[in-house]
């Protein structure tokens, strides 16, 4: 048994140097074809190491990018060839390939990089972490109450842009000795002010329902992925009333740890195709769409696990319902809004037409969301995120520009190691 698995694990290692060198020659060979932005053009750089299972994390930022971007250009330094290939097929923001350590200095020396975002905390950010005279700041991927929002990481960035007080409050009473006012920036969430797109239905009377579980986690603390203990039964139920409209959207990584937890994800996908043959005006949906926005505006009521899908929804100022786990091992935040949060039992999970409308008429739920929603995101009007975005980055370039003038004849650069240099 131990044989045929080493086995299966040496081919799966064959397989990702095949892809990868594949990826690298593609897009190689895009950038060759590609306009050579002029020297000293970008002011702001994107540093995404992950591969393209992990695009979603940066997926979310394009939209708010590209806007920062009419002030101040931004190009997305990737280090993964199957990663840069993805980017460069989505075509949103300007790429660099930059594998190697050798490529990412060089780069750096073309280009007047001040600002270094990071959307992750890959472990191949402290190859960046070296280069000086400029700031590193932590973006995220998303706002939540999950262990990873409160990681000591957070400590090896000059500065971290934060959706609000719930997360100065999570950070200051999980890291020790770390500023909280000095080291962090408000900005609400950007991606709500961009939470518009077209609808792949017709809109009518129905309720809308959008069931966005998480992965199944790869630890029982982890365990928040609801798909086997929630989402058929819930996906049946709705799939099943006439009142209503199912969008499905799981999570991308659905299944890549258990292999059930994927066959049941497989389950309510072919359920949503055999309820649209038997009615085409319910118009369901299964959406692995990258673009994330419509669904959250457009649903009447959602359906999250404990994820960032969590905030997401919050930052939407409209009603939602939190999966329990179903794993008593799974780490709940009992300080911030999942306190407070309407949650979703499993047991409960084929009643969920009941759960939805009584959600819909319950005025008090909704004035507790409401307070919920200024503690995590602050002012949420129409433009209110980004203009705080942009005013965080303004902020951060004037103080480039003062660090710039006490440090101009410092060597800018430390050396590097041979073996550094030749790094993959």
């Amino acid at each position: 048994m131990g044989i045929i698995s080493d086995g299966r694990k040496a081919l799966a290692l064959v397989r990702k140097a095949v892809n990868n060198r594949v990826a690298a020659h593609d897009v190689r060979g895009h950038l060759a074809g590609a306009p050579v932005p002029p020297a000293q053009h970008f002011r702001i750089a994107v540093y995404f190491a992950d591969g393209a299972v992990n695009m979603y994390q940066i997926r979310q930022w394009y939209k708010p990018l590209a806007e920062l971007a009419r002030t101040w250009p931004v190009v997305v330094l990737s280090r993964n060839p199957t990663g840069a290939r993805a980017l460069l097929t989505d075509g949103a923001l300007p790429v660099a390939f930059t594998p190697t350590v050798r490529s990412l200095e060089a780069y750096l020396a073309e280009q007047d990089i001040r600002i270094v975002l990071y959307v992750n905390q890959n472990t191949r950010n402290f190859q960046m972490f070296r280069y000086g005279h400029r700031w590193h700041v932590f973006i995220n991927h998303g706002e939540s109450d999950k262990m990873y929002m409160t990681t000591n990481q957070f400590k090896g960035y000059d500065y971290a842009l934060v959706a609000g007080d719930a997360a100065r409050e999570r950070l200051g009473r999980v890291l020790w000795d770390y500023d909280v006012a000095a080291r962090t920036i408000p900005i609400g969430r950007p991606q709500a002010d961009h939470y518009s797109g077209t609808l792949p239905y017709s809109p009518d009377e129905r309720t809308v329902v959008l069931y966005a579980p998480t992965w199944e986690g790869d630890r029982p603390s982890a365990h928040y992925g609801s798909i086997r203990t929630h989402g058929e039964a819930l996906a049946a139920a709705l799939l099943a009333s006439p009142d209503h409209r199912l969008i499905y959207r799981p999570h991308p990584r659905s299944g890549v740890v258990d292999a059930e937890y994927g066959a049941a994800n497989q389950r309510i996908v072919d359920a949503i195709d055999a309820a649209n043959r038997a009615d085409p005006a319910a118009q369901h949906v299964f959406d692995d769409r990258p673009d994330l926005g419509w669904q959250l505006a457009a649903a009447d009521v959602a359906v999250v696990d404990i994820s960032a899908m969590v905030y997401d929804r919050l930052a939407a100022d409209k009603p939602l319902l939190v999966t329990r786990p179903l794993d008593p091992e799974a780490v709940v935040d009992t300080h911030g809004y999942l306190s407070d949060a309407e949650w979703l039992d499993a047991a409960a999970s084929a009643g969920i037409v009941s759960a939805v409308r009584r959600l819909q008429e319950d005025r008090a739920a909704v004035e507790r969301l409401e307070g919920w929603v200024r503690h995590y995101f602050g002012e949420t009007a129409p433009g209110a995120a980004t203009a705080r975005f942009h005013g965080a980055i303004s902020e951060l370039m004037d103080r480039w520009e003062t660090w710039h003038l006490r440090t101009v004849d410092d060597i800018d650069e430390p050396d590097q190691d041979e073996a550094d240099l030749d790094d993959e």
